[in-house]
């Protein structure tokens, strides 16, 4: 499987803006800098697998929405 570093980064601002946050309180909020955030929100870069688990749980989503953009549901 291969990431798609710039959709992620898209989820994940637009996730960040519809929760009126910005990315200073954002990056407190799953405990990295916002430098870093600024980061993965350009594409730059691709958030550890703890950094994916603190988003998905401050957006109350799954983490295959985080990563690939969409639900998996298991039979």
């Amino acid at each position: 499987m291969n990431l798609d570093a710039k959709a992620i980064s898209q989820r994940i601002k637009q996730f960040r803006k519809d929760n009126g946050l910005t990315q200073q309180q954002f990056a407190d909020k799953i405990g990295i800098s916002m430098n870093f955030l600024s980061k993965i929100e350009s594409g730059m870069k691709i958030p550890s697998i703890d950094v994916f688990v603190e988003i998905a749980v401050q957006f109350e989503v799954s983490l295959d929405w985080v990563i690939m953009g969409k639900e998996h549901k298991l039979d």
